[in-house]
């Protein structure tokens, strides 16, 4: 699967990660102690909506488009829409400029990115922050060499373009080695659900690692009655330590994003616990 992020910005997978991830950075905001946020595919920062790729595929107007003028009783969901609304409406912030712009000054963000244009174009972005590093690699080779943060706390999202055959085996190995080096930090991990078998052997793999707290969250927005079949129309997401009560919190968001984001009568969303239920 080819996940070409210009393509996609402001998708309801986009969506349905970036409230997530805001989420997670609310509850990393509730304790005075410094946290680092590490983004090992970070893209380019920023994405224009009104550009070439983006209008061919359209998929913006199926997702964020869509929430204009939503009024959000999700806390979490509310602080996303806050953000992207601080951008002029062509323009969709990606994870880093979403993660800077809920950092303090005590935290601190790494973004990784290996294509160089979109480096350059990341770099350009998350210059105005003092407490944003932009860094040039593969962003799984970069991981192990920043874990653990000497913070000793945080939250590492992988979210990578899905663009090769072994993705999923690389996610895998990446994150357990990531996990013996910084257990007790939030792992965030996206995923494309066209099928149940990847998902699952993914599951699998994270278990293995020794992951004791595992939740799922899975947005489905269904498929319109003419709508080709090899459209993706489900996000997966994976959280190891997810903090406390975000299951709660994420169920409450899904049941705002599922009537807004729906294509089809099949849409679904879904809050699991994989791995220590409380």
């Amino acid at each position: 699967m080819n996940y070409r992020h210009a393509y996609h910005a402001g998708n309801f997978a986009d969506v349905h990660k970036h409230v997530a991830l805001v989420a997670i950075l609310l509850h990393l905001r509730r304790k005075e102690t410094p946290f680092a946020v590490i983004d090992t595919h970070a893209g380019r920062g920023i994405y224009d909506l009104s550009s070439e790729e983006a209008q061919r595929s359209g998929e913006s107007e199926e997702g964020v488009a869509r929430l204009s003028g939503h009024e959000a009783q999700s806390p979490a969901l509310a602080k996303y829409l806050e953000i992207v609304r601080s951008f002029d409406a062509q323009n969709y912030p990606g994870s880093p400029l979403i993660s800077d712009l809920l950092l303090r000054s005590q935290d601190r963000l790494a973004a990784i990115e290996k294509h160089p244009e979109e480096y350059a174009a990341l770099r350009a972005a998350l210059s105005p922050f003092a407490n944003a590093r932009a860094m040039s690699g593969d962003g799984y080779a970069q991981l192990s060499r920043l874990l653990p943060p000497p913070e000793r706390r945080g939250l590492v999202l992988i979210d990578p373009p899905y663009e090769e055959a072994d993705e999923l085996y690389r996610v895998a190995a990446a994150f357990a080695d990531a996990y013996r080096r910084f257990a007790n930090g939030i792992y965030l991990i996206w995923l494309p659900l066209k099928e149940n078998a990847p998902a699952d052997a993914l599951i699998g793999e994270l278990r293995n690692a020794g992951v004791s707290k595992l939740l799922s969250l899975t947005l489905d927005v269904g498929r319109a009655a003419n709508e080709p079949p090899g459209n993706l129309s489900a996000s997966g997401l994976l959280i190891v330590n997810p903090p406390y009560a975000l299951n709660a919190e994420m169920r409450n968001a899904g049941e705002e994003l599922l009537p807004l984001l729906h294509r089809g009568p099949e849409a679904s969303f879904a809050v699991e616990w994989l791995a220590g239920a409380p």
